[in-house]
């Protein structure tokens, strides 16, 4: 089946996030007991709330969205092309604009979102941070009364689990064991919220974000023992 997908039906995505606040004493009373609380099962006992702030950007309840890199296929005859943009800054005219994406451009039957971890991590932040922002849900992250198959949503780390739940690999490993050539980067995520907050190095963050883009595009083109694609073949619109 996953041979059978026509490629430029399928928006590839990828999301950076950071805590709301810089730090955990920026964040009223209120917010700070209920942090608390959210990362208590997470924390070791000696690790105090303050000290894991840092991670809150992993959870949309205390994390926003800084950026949402896409990429999509755009071929003329035998030239294929792969097309990678990006919305960032504030969070909610970026989810505006790629709500917009969607809608105007991605939102047939035929239409896949794809991600690396997405369904258990960009595709429900996204919602999510829609939500919170007072947003309407697009079609392609209204998941409600859905059953699993018309989902429309594509995971390179579930595809490669093939089955096994237990199983996880990130994009960084995937890309490694199946030789896909990694770019130089110069950040990681756990940089994210340093690079933005401290250094205010939004373009950084980009630039990291879509290279995830076009590397989960690379993953799936080895999982259909096809062509990787070539420097040439990536476009920055």
């Amino acid at each position: 089946m996953l041979y059978k997908l026509n490629l430029e039906h399928i928006l590839f995505l990828d999301i950076e996030t950071v805590p709301q606040k810089p730090s955990f004493s920026d964040l009223d009373e209120t917010a700070q007991m209920l942090w608390d609380q959210k990362s208590q099962y997470q924390r070791k006992d000696e690790i105090t709330a303050e000290d894991f702030y840092a991670r809150a950007g992993i959870w949309a309840e205390f994390g926003k969205i800084i950026c949402i890199s896409v990429g999509y296929f755009n071929s003329k005859g035998d030239v294929r092309n792969f097309r990678v943009t990006s919305f960032f800054g504030e969070e909610k005219p970026l989810l505006k604009q790629f709500k917009q994406l969607l809608q105007e451009h991605f939102s047939q039957a035929k239409h896949l979102l794809c991600a690396h971890n997405g369904k258990e991590f960009d595709f429900p932040y996204i919602a999510r941070r829609m939500v919170i922002n007072g947003m309407n849900l697009p079609y392609k992250l209204d998941l409600f009364g859905k059953k699993p198959w018309e989902v429309p949503h594509l995971d390179t780390m579930e595809l490669w689990k093939f089955g096994d739940y237990k199983h996880y690999t990130s994009l960084k490993l995937l890309a490694h064991v199946l030789g896909i050539p990694s770019p130089k980067e110069d950040m990681d995520g756990s940089m994210v919220k340093d690079v933005y907050y401290a250094d205010d190095n939004l373009d950084r963050i980009v630039s990291y974000c879509e290279l995830d883009v076009v590397t989960t595009a690379q993953v799936l083109l080895r999982l259909r023992n096809e062509a990787l694609l070539s420097d040439e073949e990536i476009k920055k619109v």
